[in-house]
């Protein structure tokens, strides 16, 4: 069995009596970085053995891991924060699986986005998750493409490219199109900014932004 299981992606409460038992339960747990995830297991009194399994090593590990999965393996799957899959490793990992018959359970748990959505004030029956946009290659692509969403839109940012994302999506989805940033999700100084993008350009140029974000904005009308 491979287990994916989310971990707090701020207060370490936030995670599940179920992801607590089997991060206890299960032969290995694999782990985006280590050293943050050890952080997690010694607080809950966790000693399972941990391996690396990232995006620079998951091309050449994950039909491995797989294999001793299938072998009999009890295996768990989680990265430094939220869901593994959702912009984090895990989707190679889980289709190794897949395809060779080993099960997978995904434990219901914390993801940074649906907070940010429901707390943006912005329709969120319906949406579209971009994740992080592309650094260079195919950027200016798929901000054409957004644009022209009618869903409320999803996108993931480090708080060193805020202000250039903001800025070129005001260009690109309209200065007045409603937006939220909302960073630190779940942690002591969570904050949420809510405007027209150009107002938020304008807000975080002057402020500068601190810790994991998420930039929610309006959809086409």
């Amino acid at each position: 069995m491979l287990y994916v299981v989310p971990t707090p992606v701020g207060n370490l409460e936030d995670i599940t009596l179920r992801a607590l038992k089997v991060l206890q339960s299960v032969d290995l747990i694999l782990a985006e970085d280590t050293r943050t995830s050890s952080v997690l297991l010694k607080h809950y009194d966790i000693h399972t053995p941990l391996r690396s399994h990232h995006k620079f090593n998951e091309h050449q590990t994950a039909e491995a891991e797989a294999e001793a999965i299938l072998a009999g393996k009890q295996v768990a799957l989680i990265s430094d924060a939220g869901t593994p899959g959702i912009s984090d490793p895990g989707f190679m990992l889980v289709r190794a699986c897949v395809e060779k018959g080993v099960e997978v359970q995904c434990l219901p748990g914390a993801t940074a986005f649906v907070p940010a959505l429901v707390d943006s004030g912005l329709p969120c029956d319906r949406f579209y998750f971009e994740g992080f946009l592309p650094q260079k290659k195919g950027r200016q692509t798929r901000l054409q493409f957004l644009a022209q969403q009618e869903h409320t839109i999803i996108i993931y940012e480090s708080p060193f490219r805020l202000v250039k994302t903001l800025q070129q999506l005001a260009l690109f989805l309209g200065e007045e199109r409603r937006a939220s940033v909302s960073r630190e999700i779940s942690k002591l100084h969570e904050d949420t900014q809510r405007g027209t993008l150009a107002q938020l350009v304008a807000h975080f140029t002057e402020i500068q932004p601190k810790g994991e974000i998420v930039i929610i904005v309006e959809g086409r009308s």
